[in-house]
């Protein structure tokens, strides 16, 4: 009887990167959080919350199985005083195969906002930046006997820019974008060695969908429910859609559950723990196959946001979102 361990395991989810025989079309980095770190996903979120805003995140999926999927992502973001443009930058880093495939993304964005009425402003946003590849062929080669061929790829830079635009008032928020809108091919080794794994990877655009909303719960002011969805839209590759529902207790403590569609269950818990400092924590598990494996114990986050004394006209205070 064959046994499936670990490396042989881990190979196919490298190919969730290089697809055999065609293209793959990448997607970009998943969050259970996010609703927390909505600027990287939509550049109009820039400068929304009134202050400096530094937000950071660590995700480790499939946690047990050697080299799975790692994603850490920093983000800082303000308006500019006394105006309704807001500026920030974004970094996000993934890695699979413990360096075999690593990708990372720099960016800068810039927002403009619109008062639609006293509690409500719309933004749009423009990212530019750009991603650096490192493939490693010798790496990859050692998750499997297939003969796979190619030269290293290290610290190849592709440019690219993304654009939003993003709706909120004291209660609701929406926001629609494309975080990065060039198709890159990264590599293509059809020309190669015919008895080889032959693939193409390319970069497709992601279009993302948030939205959510504050319902107050009783007559009194302490407790809240606070839906939230995020769709993510890519040619090639499945419709992701997070459903999010958590309870606010004393605008400090927060705790619900997420569904990824026909992919993962989610519990969620959130602590503010001084007026400048949030704590998240997420714990998926897989709905699929992949998840009653005894190499997968599920998949983590940790979500840490700082912010600094708010000084933009216009705050609402508290923010909700």
């Amino acid at each position: 009887m064959y046994i499936m361990n670990r490396r042989n395991l881990l190979f196919p989810l490298l190919l969730i990167f290089i697809t055999i025989g065609g293209l793959f079309a990448q997607q970009d980095a998943q969050y259970t959080q996010y609703m927390f770190n909505t600027m990287s996903v939509n550049p109009a979120y820039a400068g929304s919350r009134g202050q400096l805003s530094i937000a950071a995140l660590y995700r480790a999926q499939w946690v047990g199985l050697d080299g799975a999927p790692k994603t850490q992502s920093l983000n800082l973001h303000s308006p500019i005083r006394n105006s309704k443009v807001g500026y920030g930058i974004s970094i996000i880093n993934d890695d699979i195969g413990n360096g075999v495939v690593q990708e990372t993304y720099f960016d800068g964005v810039i927002s403009y906002s619109v008062d639609v009425s006293v509690d409500a402003q719309l933004s749009f946003g423009l990212k530019v930046g750009g991603n650096l590849l490192n493939l490693d062929f010798n790496g990859l080669n050692n998750f499997d006997n297939e003969p796979i061929s190619g030269n290293d790829i290290q610290n190849k830079f592709s440019p690219n820019f993304g654009l939003g635009v993003y709706y909120h008032d004291k209660k609701f928020y929406a926001g629609l974008s494309a975080p990065n809108l060039l198709q890159t091919q990264h590599f293509d080794n059809a020309a190669g060695d015919a008895n080889a794994v032959q693939f193409l990877s390319t970069d497709r655009i992601n279009f993302y969908f948030i939205t959510g909303y504050v319902f107050p719960v009783g007559s009194g002011d302490r407790l809240k429910f606070k839906p939230a969805l995020l769709t993510k839209v890519v040619s090639g590759a499945p419709l992701q859609l997070d459903l999010s529902a958590s309870f606010l207790f004393n605008d400090r403590f927060s705790f619900g559950a997420a569904y990824r569609w026909d992919a993962a269950v989610s519990a969620l818990v959130g602590f503010q723990i001084t007026d400048q400092i949030m704590l998240g924590l997420a714990y998926d598990r897989e709905t699929t196959e992949l998840g009653s494996t005894q190499f997968n114990d599920g998949s983590f986050e940790v979500f840490l946001r700082f912010e600094l004394v708010k000084f933009f006209r216009g705050t609402i205070s508290p923010r909700f979102f």
